[in-house]
């Protein structure tokens, strides 16, 4: 894989905290969810023991549901293990100040064993293994995410309080491209940008969006593990600034009837010079062709990977934007996949992830899907032209359940991330999906309590 500038170097790290400036570092990796956990350093300890030999954190963090609580079925980690821990180890790559919070660095950890042997499971090592089989054939992976949220008055606490239901959203109506509605609310836009650019991403725009309080905010393309990195960063980051401006943001895919939150997720390929591989004479090249046929042959297999959540698939409704048919198509907003750019630009979307995606699993997926149709040259079928949703292509899966069972039962998921990520994320799917079908919802209050 190409070398990735620091956007902080260690040099001036140990400069700032001899001067005062920085004195907490935070060291954070990714969890299942794609949220960042981890500890905070005095920055002189940080550096004296924590920056060579790295600290250690409870392998329970890779085998819990979203609430913190241990769950049954995870091979590396449970009560019959007790529930050890896992290395954390810097990767100065990531290095950087975080500036929404004064005196602050924070870098990304990778997780190993205390033999030194990578956690499989966790999300980081899936896609430095997915793109480590790419780079045996030359290749970058370059990605860019278009995450969306919705921004409430409401703080946290009080959206806690609420049951997070008649919240009030920062505007009223559909803002979609709209500079009044993304003005109204641009203190708040003007601080997750400048903060982010303080943090070392690139921010190229902001936008509002359909849903009442919806807004987009869009950073450079980069390379796939640089990307994936700053996404986490971005969403922990809006959500602490969000908590500081009195307001609170939500990532979820789907938080009403309307239009959920989605994240699509752009990639394309270079050679080692930099140069595009997927671009052609014609428009794409071989390799694109093989890599876009790979990921409709391995869709449904890794929407797990891409809608990790049982909220995921409310997304997926026809006419929403959000994508129903497993096909691809020229500019196509109805097709999951979406071929966009020309020349050295020339990329794919893929538009089913939504705001609560792990960006690392879900790039890991691209990646992987697209070798498959490398290594066995599959063909692309030729591109819908029209209206997706009507044209009688296979569906994309409509549940949690759906997905889990396709993972599963996969040979291509087998074959590219191997049994223990198989099993690994099958068990957090069969988790949600308990405690889900354990539940009572306000529909069924609503639709049951007096009624019937």
């Amino acid at each position: 894989m190409a070398d990735r500038t620091a956007p902080l170097p260690v040099d001036e790290l140990r400069a700032l905290v001899e001067s005062g400036e920085i004195d907490t570092v935070v060291l954070a990796f990714p969890d299942m969810q794609g949220r960042l956990q981890g500890k905070r350093f005095a920055a002189r300890f940080f550096l004296d023991e924590v920056l060579e030999h790295g600290t250690e954190g409870c392998n329970y963090l890779l085998a819990v549901d979203p609430e913190m609580n241990t769950v049954d079925g995870y091979a590396m980690s449970s009560w019959e293990r007790g529930y050890g821990d896992f290395a954390m180890r810097p990767d100065t790559a990531t290095l950087r100040r975080i500036p929404w919070h004064p005196g602050t660095a924070l870098l990304v950890a990778d997780l190993a064993w205390n033999d030194g042997a990578p956690v499989v499971a966790a999300p980081r090592q899936i896609l430095r293994r997915q793109l480590d089989r790419l780079a045996e054939l030359g290749y970058t992976a370059q990605v860019g995410t278009e995450l969306e949220f919705i921004v409430f008055k409401d703080s946290y606490e009080q959206a806690w309080d609420a049951g997070y239901r008649g919240l009030t959203p920062a505007n009223q109506y559909n803002i979609d491209y709209s500079i009044l509605g993304t003005g109204r609310i641009e203190p708040l836009l003007r601080r997750l940008r400048n903060d982010m650019a303080g943090a070392g991403l690139t921010v190229e725009s902001a936008k509002g969006e359909c849903n009442p309080g919806q807004h987009e905010i869009v950073f450079r393309y980069d390379e796939a593990l640089t990307t994936c990195d700053q996404h986490a960063l971005y969403k922990t980051g809006a959500k602490e600034i969000a908590a500081q401006e009195g307001v609170s943001i939500t990532f979820m895919a789907k938080y009403n009837e309307r239009e959920g939150n989605s994240c699509h997720i752009h990639l394309s390929l270079t050679d080692a010079d930099g140069t595009n591989v997927m671009a052609g004479p014609d428009g794409m090249s071989p390799v694109m062709r093989h890599f876009l046929a790979g990921q409709l042959a391995a869709l449904r297999d890794f929407s797990l990977l891409y809608a990790p959540n049982i909220n995921s698939y409310k997304r997926f409704q026809p006419g929403s934007f959000a994508p129903t048919a497993v096909a691809w198509g020229h500019d196509n907003r109805t097709c999951a996949l979406r071929v966009v750019g020309h020349g050295r630009s020339t990329r794919f979307e893929n538009r089913l992830p939504g705001g609560d995606v792990n960006p690392y699993l879900a790039v890991a997926g691209l990646v992987a899907a697209g070798l498959y149709g490398i290594e066995n040259q599959l063909e692309l079928p030729e591109p819908c032209p029209g209206n997706a949703y009507t044209a009688g292509f296979a569906h994309v899966p409509t549940s949690l359940r759906e997905a889990a069972e396709l993972w599963e039962n996969s040979p291509i998921a087998k074959a590219a991330f191997g049994a223990e990520v198989v099993d690994h994320y099958r068990n957090m799917a069969r988790v949600e999906l308990a405690a889900f079908d354990a539940a009572v919802t306000d529909w069924e209050l609503r639709r049951s309590f007096e009624r019937l």
